[in-house]
């Protein structure tokens, strides 16, 4: 069979409250999102990859008139005008290894408090496991309330499957998320490779994303495991 030739473009994400999909295993942190205020203004919502947290930050940001920022894109000089708006930090564990990025985001927050504004922090594990060597940073962070989203469940997993499906405009038969939710490696990440993998391999051999396409996108894995 003749393959064509493929590209790896960018999928467009849809990060509205309409898109995000609402269960068990993340209720809870969008009550925390959705809430007027928080303890000392503050919240950590941790998470695995593709959990949701950049979602519901857009989310709260949107509904706050917060701004969104990476820990590691933070700069000294911008923390004031940063700090009269809520903020939103993403992956701020990712910056345990750069002291003065640390120092930097230690004076974010507490002027963005200061401020009377709020702040929303995000990293994979649960804070205690952020290990910044910044200790003033760390403790600040460990004594703010922490709302984690839990591994997905049948709903989820499905919900999530057919959002990336949709950002990807693809339409795979009926029976490809109820085969994918069956079998597949139960990760947010994992859903974002195997969707991927299926938009990639349909294109290429000109089919449409069927039950067999998926069939085949799962054994590799595990051929690769």
């Amino acid at each position: 069979m003749a393959l064509q030739l493929s590209f790896d473009l960018p999928a467009k994400t849809a990060l509205g409250r309409e898109d995000f999909f609402v269960s068990p295993a993340n209720a809870l942190a969008v009550a925390m999102i959705s809430a007027t205020s928080w303890p000392g203004n503050k919240l950590v919502l941790s998470g695995p990859a593709g959990a949701g947290k950049t979602h519901l930050a857009h989310v709260w940001a949107a509904e706050t008139g917060g701004r969104i920022i990476q820990a590691s894109d933070v700069r000294y000089d911008d923390v004031p005008t940063l700090a009269r708006t809520p903020v939103a930090v993403e992956d701020v564990p990712m910056v345990a290894g750069d002291p003065e990025q640390q120092k930097t985001l230690f004076h974010l927050h507490n002027l963005v408090l200061a401020e009377g504004n709020a702040l929303l922090m995000t990293g994979r594990l649960a804070p205690k496991f952020w290990q910044l060597p910044l200790p003033d940073l760390q403790s600040r962070i460990e004594g703010a309330h922490h709302v984690a989203l839990d591994p997905p469940d049948d709903a989820l997993l499905g919900a999530v499957l057919a959002k990336l499906f949709v950002d990807r405009q693809l339409n795979p038969s009926p029976d490809v998320i109820a085969y994918l939710v069956k079998h597949m490696d139960r990760r947010f990440e994992t859903a974002a490779n195997v969707v991927a993998q299926l938009d990639q391999l349909a294109l290429s051999e000109k089919r449409d994303i069927t039950r067999a396409l998926a069939v085949r996108v799962l054994a590799a894995d595990l051929d690769d495991v």
